[in-house]
């Protein structure tokens, strides 16, 4: 990785990504560029200065002017902040994906007991013997918060919530997000080793719509197929009742609000039956008398209409003693 100048020029530096050079290297004439993005993850705007002494071609020169990061191939680093384009000229707020915490299935771990575990990551625990010795009975203080991996797919499980829509109070809540800024798919990512994803309101495993080079399984999910995506519900923000009150009064985003992603994780059969990758890219913890292989990684869940992404820390737990 480097960054190019850009103190004088406009650079436009493009390169394939792994995918496309793989198709290009099929060398059947079939290849096709038919897909590009462009993205500002370098640029401050906050660097536009509306009064500088010069005049207006220099309010936005230190933007023009910074350094940009040189191309690079790996899906996993480029382009987090993709560029969009929008019809409508009036917009004062653009949505975002917010992690909705509000009720207890959709929290991370917060008991201190088992914190060295997660690390303020969603805690998954892979087989039933670690979930068993978790959680001793159904009053115990952080059993809400433990995401199961080992067929535990009863609807209502633990697991992941990701509300998208406009966070400000500057406009009414009751109002829905207009259809050209509403996610209707999301792609979610993540490492194809420690598992996969599952539609926990189904209780059905997904399935990747594919796995590249470096094992990024990638997973489109649309609204309509399966319960992985539902409309957000409008109105001012309450206070849900309970655990279970998932729909009623459990929003997170102030102002108009699109759809909500769900999902969970269905641990792998290396990660059920071996502790090799635990032993190989995991680290250790203690749990009391307890240890425990864990596998720290990121989620990360992009809205294919805006190209909004967000990085959600997961660990895989395992007890190894």
């Amino acid at each position: 990785m480097a960054f190019l100048d850009n103190s004088g020029d406009i650079i436009l530096d493009a390169v394939l990504t792994d995918a496309g050079r793989k198709r290009l290297a099929r060398g059947d004439g079939t290849f096709k560029v038919a897909k590009y993005a462009f993205g500002d993850d370098e640029i401050d705007y906050g660097s536009y200065n509306a009064s500088h002494a010069s005049g207006s071609a220099y309010f936005d020169l230190e933007i023009l002017q910074t350094p940009v990061l040189e191309a690079f191939t790996n899906n996993r680093s480029s382009l987090k902040s993709k560029l969009i384009s929008v019809t409508n000229n009036n917009l004062l707020y653009l949505p975002q994906l917010v992690l909705n915490e509000v009720v207890q299935l959709t929290q991370r771990i917060s008991d201190s007991a088992i914190n060295s575990l997660s690390s303020g990551s969603f805690l998954v625990a892979v087989d039933v013997l670690t979930g068993n010795q978790l959680i001793t009975d159904e009053d115990d203080t952080f059993s809400n918060s433990i995401m199961f991996g080992y067929g535990h797919l009863k609807p209502g499980n633990n697991h992941i919530r990701i509300d998208q829509g406009l966070n400000t109070t500057k406009l009414d809540a009751a109002n829905k997000l207009s259809a050209e800024l509403t996610e209707q798919q999301y792609m979610i990512q993540m490492d194809n080793r420690l598992g996969s994803i599952t539609d926990v309101f189904v209780g059905a495993q997904g399935s990747p719509s594919f796995i590249d080079d470096d094992q990024i399984a990638t997973y489109y999910v649309t609204k309509n197929v399966g319960k992985y995506i539902e409309n957000c519900e409008p109105g001012a923000l309450g206070s849900p009742d309970f655990v279970e009150d998932l729909n009623k009064g459990a929003e997170t985003l102030s102002g108009p609000r699109g759809t909500k992603l769900r999902f969970g994780f269905r641990s792998s059969a290396n990660l059920q039956a071996s502790d090799y990758l635990f032993d190989t890219i995991g680290r250790s913890a203690t749990v009391g008398s307890e240890t425990y292989g864990c596998i720290d990684t990121t989620v990360k869940i992009t809205g294919v209409t805006t190209g909004y992404s967000i990085d959600i820390p997961v660990t895989f737990a395992k007890k190894t003693s």
